[in-house]
This record gives C-alpha cells, structure tokens and sequence, in this order.
C-alpha cells in the first residue's frame, strides 16, 4: 500500500492537539474547584475544541456537499477526508493522554471507545473510501460539545446554576437527536447496503456498531440519571471522578 497524505494530517493533528492540551492551563486557568485535577481541566477543554471543529466541520461539510449524503462510500471532497484524519489524530491524543494520567479502572470504557473509533476511522482515512460515512458518525460531536460543557460546569462547581440546568436540557435533546438517532441511521444503513460492502469492511462496521450503541444507551441512562434524578451525592462523586 502507498503511503497515505492522511497520515501526516494525523500526526499533525495529534502533535497540534497535544500542544493546545500543554498551553490550555494559561489559555483558561482551572477554578479553584478544579485546580486538584489540573489534567482532567486541560483534557476536556482539549475534547471540547476538538467536538466544535468536528461537528461543525460535518455539518459544514453535508450542507456544501449535499452529494455526500447520496453516496457514503466513494464520494467526498478532500476537506472532509482531512476533517476524519484529524479527528484521529485527536483520538489518539486523548487516548495517549488518559493512558497516562488516569487509572486503568476509571479509563478504561473511554480507551475501548477510542479505540474503536481509530480503527474505523483510520480505515476510512487509509483507503479513502467510507469518509462520507465517518462525517456521518462526527455528527455525534455535536452533542459532545454539550457533554464536555457540562463537565466544565461541573469541575467549576457550577451545578446549581441556570446555566448548568439549561445545558443539561440542550444536551439531553442533542444526546437523543445526534447520538442515539444517528447511530440507528448507521446501523441501518450499514444493513441495507451489506451486499455493497466488503465482509472484512462490513465486519468492523458491525462490530463497531454493536459496541458503540449500548455504550451510548447506558450513557444516556447515566446523564439521566445523574442531571434529572440526581441527588446532592451523586454529584459530588461524579464531580470528583
């Protein structure tokens, strides 16, 4: 196999996210409140640049080039090929980044995740086919913004605000609409067009699949829980983590 361009736009990803994840301290000084997990700090701020560039890039990227959505294998412009190798690129920061500053038992689901995610989008990134399919899947970003904001408020100690009520509501929402909803669309496409996709591809996809939807039904059950049904405990467990 060729060398792949994708491959720089990886490793150019992973070094500039890692540098923004070293400078992010002096960029947005942690509170008080989260000066004991000055790396979680940093981590999250890093996901959250990461989530606005991807989700909205997808977004972007199905509203410039509405061919995309007709043709998930093949067709793409060369942004949306770039858009999926930095996003490994970031996936592999934050999975070199947890792996060294946070226990195994605490990671471990979020390591499985990426890794998950690395395969699939590396594949798309490797054969320049499927990108259309990987934008398709960064949709999920969208709601990730609200994710990674509601742990700020929470780090900031922030939880009983109009803010952090507000953004769990519009995260909830984009959870169900961007999450759980484009997860199904996949899963359904990947069946329909089975007899299109080769069995090694159509295999990981599945696999891919069959893992990501419970990780995000339990997920879901989670912020639930922890944002509507929550008690003063829970919280400051979760806050602690």
């Amino acid at each position: 196999m060729a060398f792949s361009p994708g491959l720089l736009v990886v490793a150019g990803s992973f070094a500039a996210f890692r540098l923004l994840n070293r400078g992010l301290e002096r960029l947005v000084p942690p509170p008080p409140s989260a000066r004991r997990n000055r790396w979680k700090w940093r981590n999250i701020w890093t996901s959250l640049a990461h989530s606005v560039l991807s989700g909205g890039g997808a977004l972007a990227g199905f509203y410039l080039h509405p061919e995309m959505s007709k043709d998930l294998v093949g067709t793409h412009p060369p942004g949306a090929h770039s858009l999926v190798a930095v996003s490994v690129g970031y996936f592999l920061e934050d999975f070199v980044d947890m792996l060294c500053n946070q226990k195994l038992h605490q990671s471990w689901e979020l390591l499985f995740h990426h890794s998950v995610v690395i395969v699939c989008f590396g594949i798309a990134v490797l054969l320049h086919q499927y990108v259309g399919f990987a934008l398709v899947a960064l949709l999920v970003e969208i709601n990730s913004i609200f994710l990674h904001l509601r742990q700020i408020l929470l780090m900031a100690n922030l939880v009983h605000t109009t803010c952090y009520r507000l953004n769990s509501i519009v995260n909830l929402g984009t959870y169900v609409v961007f999450r759980i909803a484009t997860l199904a669309w996949m899963t359904r496409w990947l069946f329909l067009n089975r007899q299109n996709v080769p069995p090694a591809t159509y295999a990981v996809g599945t696999v891919g699949m069959a893992i990501m939807t419970p990780m995000n039904i339990i997920l879901f059950y989670r912020l639930l829980r922890s944002d509507f049904l929550k008690s003063s405990r829970d919280v400051q467990r979760e806050k602690e983590q």
